[in-house]
């Protein structure tokens, strides 16, 4: 798949075949290119940490093109890594060239609503990740304001664990670089749930990923406020006390859990209107949010 070089002409647009693979994740392949890496997002679809036999088809464009206009929108807030849209013609709209980062070792959540496991935490001892919350609220609430709710990077397979501030600092090594890091995260959010909501989607919570570089030293990466990393709700269904409709993989998950699959690989294969209803939500979520068809 990859040349043992990995080296690149000057001056020649490559193919993927020709350069290095760096890493492969759950749904991102990434390669090194001369001094930058080249990010690109496959159909893959995982759930419960466990990849999908079966693509999405165009998913990984949605979340390229929801990354690339978030970056833009929110690029007066916090620095990103995207360099250049301007990748090998077989990986156009579902790639871009990024900065290498020194990346840190925490996912930042910030949580606008009570939901998944934020609302499994409230309902067991009223607290998230150490945070204190006002007594009754119900699954899917919406929050006094946005709390900011890390979460150690699993390894493949394994799931995030969450965590306080406190043991986040610890990771990190830095407290004052935490502090930075929750201010820009829970900054990010509100401006991406403001902009959603004037489009008729709550933005329930979401999760960033931050590096450093030479120049800065809190810079944005991976994907950003897409249907993958974040919980996109219909405004106009949203109804507190239950699990919201969504525009992410909820769908595939409830169509998993009515199947009776365990979580635990081997996965079942996806039906044909399982995939077609997934891929019309991820497009939608596109569509609503950028105000262009896809």
């Amino acid at each position: 798949m990859c040349s043992a070089s990995g080296m690149v002409s000057i001056g020649l647009m490559p193919s993927v075949d020709d350069l290095k693979l760096h890493s492969s994740g759950k749904v991102r392949e990434i390669y090194e290119w001369e001094d930058d890496l080249l990010m690109v997002a496959s159909d893959r679809i995982s759930i419960y940490d466990v990849v999908m036999p079966t693509p999405i088809p165009d998913k990984g464009k949605v979340l390229t093109q929801m990354s690339l206009f978030w970056f833009e929108l929110t690029a007066d807030i916090v620095p990103h890594h995207l360099i250049s849209e301007d990748v090998p013609e077989e990986v156009m709209e579902r790639a871009m060239r990024v900065r290498k980062l020194e990346m840190y070792p925490v996912e930042c959540v910030v949580r606008g609503h009570l939901s998944g496991s934020g609302w499994k935490e409230y309902r067991d001892g009223g607290a998230v990740c150490g945070i204190e919350l006002p007594g009754g609220l119900r699954e899917s609430d919406k929050l006094p304001e946005p709390i900011f709710t890390p979460a150690t990077k699993a390894e493949l397979g394994d799931h995030d664990e969450n965590i306080d501030f406190e043991r986040a600092a610890e990771i990190v090594g830095d407290r004052a670089l935490m502090e930075e890091l929750r201010r820009v995260s829970i900054d990010v959010y509100t401006r991406g749930a403001e902009h959603a909501a004037e489009r008729g989607i709550v933005l329930a919570d979401t999760k960033f990923e931050f590096g450093r570089h030479a120049g800065a030293e809190v810079v944005l990466a991976d994907e950003v406020l897409t249907p993958d990393s974040s919980r996109f709700w219909p405004a106009d269904l949203y109804e507190p006390g239950k699990t919201q409709p969504s525009f992410d993989k909820q769908y595939v998950r409830d169509w998993a859990d009515e199947a009776g699959w365990d979580h635990k690989p081997p996965a079942p294969e996806l039906p044909a209107d399982v995939i077609e209803q997934t891929r019309a939500k991820y497009v939608e979520a596109y569509e609503r949010i950028t105000e262009r068809s896809f």
